[in-house]
């Protein structure tokens, strides 16, 4: 067992190919609200009209939410752009609850202005509306916005669209080699980005509170060490590379301290690193393999991984250090466990009649739910408003990710064209 965990530390992922994420929802949830999303309308004329249509993206994300169930466009009766011209029976024939209608408008050189108008169907009364200046570039971004201002608005729960994920990729060289990448996309797969390429490699990205920075493991040089990079500017530092393991970084919530998983001693135990003047202080000190931490949102405990008592489980320790408690008791394999955002729950992986499936524990009764149904679930992370978890699958003979409603109700999967790609990580909402 305790060999198995080394290498699981050390594991270099083999992943191909590149290209756009395409999401394909497979499991929907009953009685999901209908909403009707119609096209919106173009206002001006020439070579300026838009790449996108914002009402196509706000319906895609809104039915990726498993919330709302989007009408059809060649369904509708009528297609509005203006709530002047709405014509409310033609939308109650349909038993739709509610109502988008919008327009896109020339806004100065390069630029765009988006209305937006939100009914109640059968009161027949707007509920919401706003009008978004934006440019090309950022269109896609509008929509997004949007569909959060109408989630929000329907269900009074922040929406997530506006978010992006990061995960590890990998591509086939001609000579047989393979090219690894970090790369960060929108929640919906769009605008990949490559954040850091190497021949060698990345693990366990970790995106910071304030969603600028991810640290993640490199094997450059053909030694493990923890790097913090900034998102936009492509500025990096190496933060850990101590002799041995040096791996599993999280991010406390103000940003401040780093928990990482180090053997410089010589057996894995949880480390918190004070980012300001890299000094380090041990959280664990254990015979056994401790590894994977995770703060709790409140900043006043670490959960992390062990196989103190025998098997992988989860146990958790006060930030400051101290005895361990354990979580979790379902089961003879727990791992990989991290908060929700309101800290009453744990993601994890939890291994069932032999499968590895992404579970929720409820930290009041210690229960544990299994939520997917693949056979071998890894690498869950929340969505920052809690409604989702974003994990890493096998379909088809190759990786992909997938994500679940922390119901179980709603299930995506999230596909490259061809190739793998694993370590998905959820980031944090953006300042407001």
């Amino acid at each position: 067992m305790r060999r198995f965990w080394l290498i699981l530390l050390m594991l270099p992922w083999a992943f191909a190919a590149r290209a756009d994420l395409v999401i394909e929802i497979t499991q929907g949830a009953e009685g999901a609200l209908p909403i009707a999303v119609v096209p919106f309308g173009w206002t001006g004329t020439g070579a300026g009209a838009p790449k996108y249509d914002l009402g196509e993206i706000v319906a895609a994300d809104l039915a990726r939410s498993g919330r709302f169930k989007p009408l059809s466009a060649d369904q509708m009766l009528s297609k509005p752009h203006r709530g002047t011209d709405v014509d409310f029976r033609d939308w109650r024939a349909l038993r739709m609850e509610n109502l988008v209608v919008g327009e896109l408008s020339p806004n100065g050189v390069g630029g765009y202005l988006a209305r937006f108008q939100l009914f109640d169907v059968y009161r027949g009364e707007q509920i919401a509306g706003y009008s978004i200046a934006t440019t090309a570039r950022d269109l896609r971004a509008a929509a997004h916005h949007i569909a959060d201002i109408i989630y929000e608005t329907l269900t009074g729960e922040r929406g997530a669209f506006s978010t992006r994920i990061a995960y590890v990729i990998a591509h086939r060289q001609k000579d047989g080699s393979e090219r690894l990448e970090l790369q960060v996309a929108d929640a919906d797969g769009f605008n990949p980005q490559t954040i850091l390429a190497s021949d060698e490699p990345i693990l366990s990205p970790a995106w910071s509170p304030d969603g600028k920075k991810l640290a993640y493991v490199s094997f450059e040089r053909r030694k493990p060490s923890v790097w913090v990079q900034d998102v936009l500017t492509g500025r990096r530092e190496r933060v850990s590379a101590f002799k041995g393991i040096n791996g599993a970084p999280a991010w406390s919530p103000d940003g401040r301290y780093l928990a990482l998983a180090l053997s410089k001693d010589g057996n894995p135990d949880i480390f918190v690193m004070d980012l300001l003047n890299k000094q380090l202080r041990p959280v664990t000190r254990h015979w056994a393999i401790d590894t994977e931490p995770a703060w709790s949102p409140d900043g006043q405990h670490i959960v992390f991984t062990s196989d103190r008592g025998g098997a992988p489980q989860i146990y958790r320790v006060a930030a400051g250090g101290g005895s361990a408690e354990r979580l979790s008791f379902d089961g003879g394999y727990n791992a990989r466990a991290s908060y929700s955002p309101d800290g009453k729950s744990l993601t994890l992986v939890t291994r069932v009649d032999g499968q590895y499936r992404i579970g929720v524990m409820d930290l009041k009764t210690r229960g544990i739910q299994a939520l997917s149904d693949g056979r071998l679930d890894e690498s869950p992370s929340f969505a920052p408003n809690g409604s989702m978890i974003i994990y890493a699958t096998r379909a088809k003979g190759r990786g992909v990710l997938a994500a679940v409603s922390t119901d179980g109700r709603v299930k995506q999967r999230l596909g490259l064209q061809t190739g793998d790609v694993r370590e998905p990580v959820w980031s944090p909402f953006s300042q407001r």
